[in-house]
């Protein structure tokens, strides 16, 4: 079974990484082009592109003209170390085991515009490019039509290695766009979190995303590979709810955010 997550705009490449042990990303000769491709766009490019802020934009032209493989330890950091944001909080990768980043690099994985897919300790360099930017590039008009099918056909030999073939969907509707459902060879679970609002269920975007983080956190500290466990998910005051869930969609409910 593999878990898919999304990776996030906030950076952390100050705080020491808590393991010295790190690979290299699949995909880097892809991501070499894509950043060759970002090089020729000036500040303001960026800013338009983004629809960040000056500073914003600076900073991102100079990742990009700062990257620069080969990755090391110094001039890198494991990826689900360096991202942070709501999904990162509720995943807290920073408190790990040994024994649970080493069953993460084997069935997690993060979706990234710019590396395209990543193991939990896979090294990169900073940056930013989400991957619903209209970022014209070698390869067509976005970043969709630049991974093809690349993501999709990845996943698909992963998938194979994993002991089961399950893909459990943990990543947003911008991220998971750059895989290919029906291509893949596996079963498809989305789990979805909702909270009670004016009496019915509604998915509220800030407590999703980092629910999503405990549920990746979830399937890592058990080593789940079958998605039926997934029911057992209860953090925070979410629980399994048969009635408002699907055969592929499960639905954790709750009635108010702790606290």
């Amino acid at each position: 079974m593999l878990t898919l997550i999304s990776p996030a705009k906030t950076l952390d490449f100050d705080t020491p990484p808590s393991t010295r042990k790190s690979t290299q990303p699949q995909f880097l000769q892809e991501a070499e082009a894509l950043v060759e491709d970002a090089r020729r766009l000036a500040p303001d490019d960026i800013r338009e592109l983004m629809g960040v802020s000056d500073n914003i934009a600076q900073l991102n032209y100079a990742r990009f003209h700062n990257w620069a493989p080969p990755f090391t330890l110094d001039n890198a950091k494991q990826a689900l170390l360096a991202f942070r944001g709501d999904v990162y909080t509720g995943l807290d990768a920073d408190t790990l085991s040994s024994a649970q980043l080493a069953f993460a690099q084997k069935h997690l994985r993060i979706l990234s515009g710019l590396y395209g897919l990543l193991r939990p300790l896979d090294l990169m360099q900073p940056y930013r490019l989400e991957m619903g930017l209209r970022f014209a590039n070698r390869r067509g008009a976005n970043l969709y039509q630049f991974w093809g099918d690349g993501l999709t056909r990845s996943l698909n030999s992963q998938l194979g290695k994993s002991g089961s073939r399950v893909l459990v969907n943990l990543a947003s509707n911008e991220y998971f766009k750059a895989v290919q459902p029906r291509a893949l060879d596996g079963d498809v679970i989305t789990p979805q979190f909702k909270e009670l609002r004016n009496g019915k269920y509604k998915v509220i975007s800030f407590y999703a995303k980092k629910a999503r983080g405990q549920m990746a956190r979830f399937i890592i500290e058990h080593s789940l590979n079958d998605p039926e466990a997934l029911k057992a998910f209860s953090v925070d005051g979410y629980r399994y709810n048969p009635a408002e869930s699907g055969p592929r969609e499960p639905v954790f409910t709750r009635k108010a955010p702790p606290g």
